[in-house]
């Protein structure tokens, strides 16, 4: 039997989270859930959108949301998987061919890696100062015709793939992967947090008949469309939760103190017409919900996700916004939740990135795990994506 610790550090615009879980390994033996033994949060300071405007600043938040976290589990953080959610993150979607090696036509493992290093080759020129985070494969084709799954052992003379890239500026990913290790933690590796929370948040059967989730944060709603089990699309926009709160603040003339609580329905006392707050609320609701419903017509995917939206992040417990996004993109919509461990201090779903960099740690050490993930031979975030991909 070992142990396994394993961390996950969520720098957003608002907090910065960290969570630490331990994992046992039994020989033979599929081991449990990763249970969480530490947690720390601290009040996010010198970033904009997601990027690093005073790096003592993010240091000093990152440093005290890691000693809360380090000092409830006992343990010092040495390494952890880090995530990046600024509307740096952008999406692209490049088609690689190649003639298949061997004199049989057998499509072998050496074809799938040169096709998918082709299909990256051809979006190098055009993405200059970024950097790929993740590389998806979307479908293959063998000689014109689609594939369901792998193409590995069939045959065929020609070999093609449509794969999306998921980049950032990669200034911005070197800086923020700096601040992490001058503290003196590793990073062992970086995923887009909609995708972290993305794998906390969703069940199998929401990402195989298609669906969006949406993580209304401070100053940013990050979405993630799956279908068929795969991420086809992943877009951040440079709006959120505090775009509310000031409207609501300048509307009604008080506090942005006054303005958040108002905003969440847990304050009561303030005198105001309703109907105006509802006014201000709906037309701040209406301009991001706009920009989600033309994301999803310009992938084709409006009002074809059966699963529908799911709301997550601290801003999606503003008054109305499910009944809003329901009638706004004409689909299913619920407010995400998660059941953790009571013991813990994690009673909300604003937790999702950083448990889910946990998860995601945990499935790249084992043959097999307890949440379904098969280790590839490759031990990074991509090699876990690779099981939910064709």
């Amino acid at each position: 039997m070992s142990e396994q610790i394993i961390t996950g550090i969520d720098v957003g615009t608002y907090q910065v989270k960290v969570v630490i879980v331990r994992v046992i390994h039994k020989k033979n033996e599929p081991h449990s859930l990763p249970q969480i033994i530490g947690t720390g949060h601290a009040e996010s300071r010198g970033l904009r959108n997601g990027y690093i405007i005073n790096e003592t600043d993010v240091i000093r938040s990152i440093r005290s949301a890691v000693a809360q976290a380090e000092k409830v589990a006992g343990v010092i953080i040495k390494k952890a998987y880090l995530s990046i959610g600024s509307i740096g993150i952008d999406e692209i979607i490049s088609t690689g061919e190649i003639i298949t090696s061997r004199a049989d036509s057998e499509i072998t493992t050496i074809d799938i890696e040169k096709v998918g290093q082709d299909s990256e080759e051809r979006i190098n020129d055009h993405i200059p100062n970024r950097k790929i985070i993740h590389a998806i494969p979307l479908r293959y084709r063998i000689d014109g015709e689609n594939v369901l799954g792998k193409p590995e052992g069939m045959h065929g003379t020609k070999l093609e793939v449509d794969t999306l890239f998921i980049t950032t500026f990669e200034q911005h990913l070197n800086n923020l992967i700096g601040v992490v290790e001058r503290i003196g933690i590793y990073v062992e590796d970086v995923m887009a947090s909609p995708l972290a929370a993305s794998f906390v948040i969703l069940n199998n059967n929401q990402r195989r008949a298609g669906c969006i989730m949406a993580n209304i944060g401070a100053e940013t709603v990050s979405t993630i469309v799956f279908e068929d089990l795969i991420p086809v699309s992943l877009k951040i926009f440079p709006i959120g939760a505090n775009d509310i709160t000031n409207d609501i603040a300048l509307g009604l003339k008080i506090t942005l103190e006054e303005a958040e609580k108002v905003k969440r329905g847990v304050i009561t006392n303030i005198n105001y017409p309703k109907k105006k707050l509802e006014e201000i609320i709906n037309a701040r609701f209406g301009d991001i919900f706009e920009l989600i419903d033309l994301h999803l017509k310009n992938i084709k995917k409006d009002g074809l996700l059966p699963a529908g939206i799911i709301l997550t992040g601290g801003g999606s417990v503003t008054l109305g916004m499910q009944e809003f996004a329901r009638n706004a993109l004409n689909l299913p919509a619920r407010i995400a939740t998660l059941e953790f461990d009571k013991n813990t201090k994690i009673h909300d779903a604003s937790w999702a990135v950083a448990y889910g960099l946990c998860m995601i740690g945990a499935s790249d050490e084992e043959e097999s795990t307890a949440i379904g993930i098969t280790k590839q031979t490759k031990k990074t975030i991509l090699g876990w994506l690779n099981q939910f991909l064709p």
